[in-house]
């Protein structure tokens, strides 16, 4: 006898078109990206229809406790159990406005996928006790969601790639095939949240043509830098970037970060982009204006994106066009830097492309709900090192 939680999958896995909620909150932990998308079929023949977006900022207080728990310094394991429910709680009243501002319902709503929000993330394999082990913590508790919205909840995606030898992440490759693959060129695709992720879709590529890593920060250290020296939660358009110069001995520091060298497949997060490098990098800037120092971590991240492609990339595929989204694109310094080191390739938002740049990845975290409830296996070793591919996130029935 099947149970009901097969019996709900099954027949949610055979209906032709769904509305899924997609839930997303980034390393910059500034708010909840929320989307309703119509869903139709799935795998390659998946078709989305945006129907509404939002991002739900996080409370300034709320913010700061998150961020406390994703600090070894500062977290506490009480704190980091009581933030798991609570992300859980904002995730599922995202869900609610989400599906209202669309004009329907959560009773109209077939599925929810939710990302959570990473609390710690520690790809490389470690030896623990005698196993040599990886792991991830994403918090915002999937069955919570599920309880509170009465919807089929699909979360912890990161969790089942690590559970196969892969990093868990970037997950975001498998829909930048199923949407964004091209008969006619190579693309390069770039989100630019608090890391900076890249991946590469050779023309006519297959599933196991694609390539993808973490390049290093987004807007994480420009973010934490504009709090610590302008009390901004961020550099509007990129207008304080484009102020400054670039202070030459900070950059070199920079370059020589080790994360740039290590080869692919790899990711990365606050760990090695967060506060502590900050501190370090403020011990370093003296003589440096606080616009410059801007300017120089806004250079930074622009050229960790192209330093991937030259270091690992251009001599098997040189790309065409480079697709950016995330809330990068709006920086105008980080877009004029990226078409100055990507001469003679056409670098534009996501939008050339038919898709919200900020809403991408709420989106994708929509679809992959959606692959894992059709039993469609969709991390892409060649983005994790994953020794095969597997059906990914954890199913909480409502």
């Amino acid at each position: 006898m099947r149970s009901p939680k097969q019996s709900m999958i099954d027949r949610l896995s055979r209906k032709g078109k769904k509305l899924v909620v997609g839930l997303m909150s980034g390393t910059s932990a500034d708010g909840i990206d929320a989307v309703l998308v119509e869903i139709t079929g799935a795998g390659d023949s998946t078709a989305v229809r945006l129907l509404a977006f939002e991002t739900y900022p996080y409370p300034k207080r709320f913010r700061k406790f998150l961020l406390e728990q994703s600090n070894v310094r500062t977290a506490r394991i009480d704190s980091i159990t009581r933030l798991h429910s609570l992300l859980a709680v904002k995730f599922a009243e995202a869900a609610d406005t989400i599906t209202r501002k669309a004009g329907r319902r959560l009773r109209d709503v077939d599925l929810i996928g939710s990302h959570g929000q990473t609390i710690h993330h520690l790809p490389a394999a470690e030896r623990i006790l005698g196993e040599a082990v990886r792991s991830t913590l994403q918090a915002g508790n999937p069955s919570i969601i599920a309880k509170l919205t009465g919807v089929l909840t699909v979360g912890d995606f990161r969790s089942g790639d690590v559970g196969v030898g892969g990093t868990g992440a970037p997950l975001v490759p498998y829909f930048d095939y199923l949407l964004f693959r091209s008969g006619k060129v190579s693309r390069g695709l770039l989100n630019i949240g608090g890391i900076s992720n890249l991946t590469i879709l050779p023309k006519r590529c297959g599933i196991d043509s694609v390539v993808a890593f973490d390049c290093g920060p987004g807007n994480m250290l420009i973010d934490a830098c504009m709090q610590r020296r302008f009390n901004r939660p961020f550099d509007s358009g990129g207008e304080i970037a484009c102020r400054g110069m670039i202070g030459p001995s900070v950059l070199r520091y920079l370059m020589r970060h080790p994360y740039l060298t290590m080869p692919p497949p790899k990711s990365t997060g606050r760990e090695q982009f967060g506060s502590s490098l900050l501190d370090d990098i403020l011990r370093r800037s003296r003589g440096i204006t606080r616009e410059s120092l801007i300017t120089t971590l806004s250079e930074f991240t622009a050229f960790c994106v192209f330093d991937g492609y030259r270091r690992f990339i251009r001599r098997k595929v040189q790309i065409n066009e480079l697709l950016v989204g995330g809330g990068g694109v709006h920086n105008q310094y980080l877009m004029d830097a990226l078409t100055r080191y990507f001469d003679g390739i056409t670098v534009c938002r996501m939008e050339s492309a038919g898709m919200d740049s900020d809403a991408k990845e709420a989106v994708c975290f929509a679809v992959l709900a959606n692959e894992t409830i059709a039993g469609i296996q969709a991390n892409v070793p060649g983005a994790t090192g994953a020794k095969r591919r597997t059906v990914l996130g954890v199913v909480c029935p409502p």
